[in-house]
């Protein structure tokens, strides 16, 4: 597939948006999946400041903390143009990797097999005031193209299958040629953040506010949460965030709902918390951040990091618009979602022209059931 394309559901645009019982939850998938939080990349990146301090060990130590990979050189020269009008787009995702620390939280075997099951792509804007967030459901059936991996291995193209598959398949590299495949819009960069280090991260940031309208009761997730304000620490916030069959219709459209809620929170909590106020605290903060991301190389150094991040702190929840890339329910199976191909362009032209994503794009489409469960204190 041209890297310029966009695949053709097959559906016309204006076919029934709801299925006729369930939305595009997995009812009888294991419990015990876990699902990480897919963090906006200021998030982990905006209290990096430390590049230019010129305290030289820190800046080995952190830079030491950070992992990358060559995401450039993988996908080669067959990608979409890069923009030049002052933008950025950055694919942040999370795995669900059993390996190492993550092994505890995610409940599963040390088998050393992941998957991307949230991705983020954050646009944004001319000037660094402004950013738009356009969620990736994991469930989307898509047509994954060949990619190369990091490691040099080419991986056949693969019609209608699921999102998250390719990152189990070719890492990294193949989610960024799959996104920029149904986009149609280059990466300029690329962030991952693992269970154990967001984890830490919200426990040394204190904990997240967040305010419930509903009870949240998921045993899948260890979640308890009764409807009222809650400060949540970062085994909570994991529960949160990756809850499914607590809260709405069980669907992984709504657990996006209440990932993007918690992102405002957080970045509310970051915005608001006065860590650079504080010297050891900016310097806990930053070895835990830098310890949870995996970037592309053009991002694998403090300074790199915090100059990127210098851009980007500004940005308050108030100046973001989350959404979900639109999708319909696919005919032959309601668990599963597919592009809506005509709205879904209206999201990528705008993002091409740095222009606000209109709201007819979201309009008529699949959507999950828990809009306004989670909101910030």
């Amino acid at each position: 597939m041209p890297a310029e394309s966009t695949p053709d559901s097959g559906i016309p645009d204006d076919a029934a948006s709801g299925p006729p019982h369930r939305t595009g939850g997995r009812r009888g998938e294991s419990g015990t999946r876990r699902r990480p939080l897919l963090v906006a990349a200021w998030i982990a990146a905006g209290i990096l400041v430390l590049g230019g301090t010129g305290v030289g060990y820190l800046y080995v130590k952190l830079s030491g903390n950070i992992k990358s990979v060559d995401i450039d050189q993988a996908l080669g020269n067959n990608r979409p143009a890069k923009i030049d009008n002052g933008s950025e787009n950055i694919l942040v995702l999370g795995s669900d990797s059993r390996s190492g620390g993550n092994r505890a939280l995610g409940g599963g075997t040390d088998d050393g097999s992941a998957r991307s099951d949230t991705a983020m792509i954050v646009h944004v804007y001319k000037g660094h005031k402004r950013a738009g967030v356009v969620s990736i459901p994991r469930d989307t059936l898509v047509d994954r193209p060949e990619c190369t991996d990091t490691k040099g291995v080419t991986h056949a193209a693969a019609p209608g299958s699921m999102f998250n598959e390719a990152y189990s398949v070719g890492g990294a590299a193949c989610v960024v040629k799959t996104v920029e495949s149904i986009s149609g819009i280059r990466m300029d960069h690329y962030i991952e953040v693992d269970f154990a280090g967001f984890r830490k991260l919200i426990d040394d940031l204190g904990g997240v506010r967040v305010t419930t309208t509903k009870d949240i009761d998921d045993k899948s997730s260890h979640l308890d949460l009764k409807a009222g304000t809650h400060t949540l620490d970062g085994r909570q916030a994991l529960g949160l965030v990756r809850t499914r069959h607590g809260v709405g219709d069980g669907s992984d459209l709504g657990r996006i709902q209440l990932q993007q809620a918690f992102v405002k929170a957080l970045v509310n909590r970051i915005e608001h918390i006065g860590a650079l106020s504080d010297p050891a605290r900016l310097v806990e903060l930053a070895d835990t951040a830098t310890k949870a991301v995996t970037t592309d190389s053009g991002l694998a150094s403090v300074r790199d990091l915090a100059s990127f991040a210098g851009g980007l702190k500004g940005i308050g929840s108030s100046h973001m618009t989350m959404v979900t890339m639109p999708v319909r329910y696919a005919p032959a199976n309601p668990n599963r979602v597919i592009m809506a191909t005509a709205k879904a362009r209206l999201v990528w032209d705008a993002l091409k022209n740095d222009a606000p994503i209109p709201a007819s794009a979201t309009k008529g489409t699949a959507t999950g059931e828990a809009k306004g469960v989670v909101t910030s204190s």
